[in-house]
């Protein structure tokens, strides 16, 4: 009766430690990829003008087709939804990093997911960037 119940439990706890191996895998590719999320999603910007920089975020985001939905500047937190063939909603938050910068990131979604495509992350932040330079150097 061992000798049937042995071959059984071996192949079970080979299975299992099989498993384990197979879900680490998993959990660090799923971090991985939140890593390089968040990566695409954050800038830096050296300022610390906080009310301008929110009024920056709102221009550029109406500038790309959004419609802003709230904007709390006690929070630093912008949200809107872009309706173009499909519903974008975008939500930025401002807040300081060290004593010079401002790190601003962008969470993107589309029907409740996070948009993890750059696209719309490096749209945004290149015409950010360009409004930023702008309102630094009073030009308009």
């Amino acid at each position: 009766m061992m000798r049937r119940i042995m071959p059984v439990l071996l192949a079970c706890s080979l299975f299992l430690i099989g498993s384990c191996q197979s879900s680490r895998k998993q959990l660090l590719a799923a971090e991985e990829s939140q890593v390089r999320l968040r990566a695409i999603q954050t800038r830096s910007f050296d300022t610390t003008d906080r009310e301008t920089t929110l009024r920056t975020v709102m221009a550029t985001l109406q500038d790309l087709g959004f419609v802003i939905d709230d904007a709390d500047a006690d929070l630093g937190i912008v949200s809107a939804t872009k309706l173009d063939r499909y519903a974008l909603r975008m939500t930025v938050t401002i807040r300081p990093r060290g004593t010079t910068q401002l790190l601003i990131r962008a969470n993107a979604q589309y029907n409740l997911r996070a948009v993890e495509d750059p696209g719309p992350y490096q749209q945004f932040f290149d015409s950010l960037s360009k409004s930023m330079f702008l309102a630094a150097h009073q030009a308009d």
